[in-house]
């Protein structure tokens, strides 16, 4: 049921998306585009609340809880990057808006672009390593925790692997090819 949840979550995020950014540019009606693009959050909202009577009821903690908790945090971390990066493409193919700006591609300004990401990707892990941190307090002693520190294991990876990025950026900046 979680899994299925999940799934559902992620087409909602998508259709709501659509709907919200169809009413704002091609209906003309921005606001109530905007009400809909608020809505984002309550998704994740219902899938915590699930999660939580899923284990409540004594569900045993396995892949799935971790899974929800990654796709929250994910949503949280990088949820409003998306939808803003969906946004410029729309506004500028539908509504007549300045072309979407691009990352810039050398140096120090994609060292910073790059840490921005990064920073993304670690607020991200770090809710869901919170939640589940939380699920792990919520189940006690009595359940096998394993598949959720399984999963926090997989989020520090994913910080690891963010920071290196970022970091060889900086440290190794791209030169435009006249710099070389």
């Amino acid at each position: 049921m979680i899994v299925t949840l999940i799934v559902l979550c992620e087409i909602a995020f998508w259709v709501l998306l659509a709907a919200g950014l169809a009413l704002r540019y091609l209906a003309r009606k921005p606001r109530l585009g905007a009400v809909l693009l608020l809505c984002e959050p309550l998704l994740e909202l219902v899938l915590l609340v699930v999660a939580a009577i899923d284990l409540k009821n004594g569900a045993e903690p396995d892949w799935k809880h971790g899974l929800a908790a990654v796709y929250i945090g994910f949503t949280v971390g990088l949820g409003h990057s998306t939808i803003t990066w969906v946004d410029a493409r729309v506004a500028h193919r539908f509504a007549g808006g300045p072309p979407p700006v691009k990352p810039p591609k050398y140096g120090m300004p994609r060292a910073v672009h790059e840490w921005r990401v990064a920073a993304r990707w670690v607020v991200a892990s770090v809710t869901a390593l919170a939640l589940l941190e939380g699920a792990i307090l919520y189940v006690g002693g009595d359940g096998d925790v394993g598949s959720l520190r399984s999963w926090q294991q997989t989020m520090l990876f994913v910080i690891g692997i963010n920071l290196i990025i970022a970091a060889s950026y900086t440290v190794f900046p791209k030169r435009a090819k006249a710099e070389r």
